[in-house]
């Protein structure tokens, strides 16, 4: 019978261990409440997500290729999403005028009415849930922390 080699696994300290538990599970209990906040304007996270999308892109449409690499999305869910969305006429599809194999996503003047309507009580939310819990000096320690993060992710550091 073959043995096999342990593998070597990489070591982290119980401190690191706990922190990144303790990032995982409140970074959950963020969404999960903010999630909730947004179901009261009938918009689930994704749908927020996507408008918010929209809201940002210049002329408010974009081609789906794009829209999935901004919002990191797989083609397919992203499909099957953006066609709940339209039959509740948040955004509308078109044929690429340039490119027949694409189609050109498009903010509706309801999407964005839903999405002004969702914005409010939705940045509230975050306030009092996240913001308000930290002082200016965290404020800074946090954003320093997640530009390093987001280096080293950038850099193909965080790649296994």
């Amino acid at each position: 019978m073959p043995t096999h080699a342990p593998i070597a696994r990489p070591r982290m300290t119980s401190r690191e261990l706990r922190t990144w538990r303790s990032l995982l599970d409140t970074t959950t209990d963020l969404r999960r409440i903010l999630g909730a906040q947004l179901q009261e304007s009938n918009l689930s996270p994704a749908d927020y997500e996507v408008l918010l999308a929209f809201i940002e892109a210049e002329g408010r449409h974009l081609r789906s290729s794009e829209l999935a690499a901004t919002i990191d999305w797989e083609r397919s869910r992203l499909s099957h999403h953006l066609g709940r969305m339209e039959r509740r006429g948040l955004i509308q599809r078109s044929e690429c005028a340039t490119d027949s194999r694409g189609a050109v996503v498009s903010l509706t003047t309801e999407g964005a009415d839903v999405f002004r309507r969702a914005s409010a009580p939705h940045l509230r939310a975050i306030k009092r849930h996240f913001a308000d819990a930290l002082t200016p000096e965290q404020f800074d320690a946090l954003a320093e922390i997640l530009d390093a993060v987001r280096g080293h992710l950038d850099r193909g550091n965080g790649r296994p």
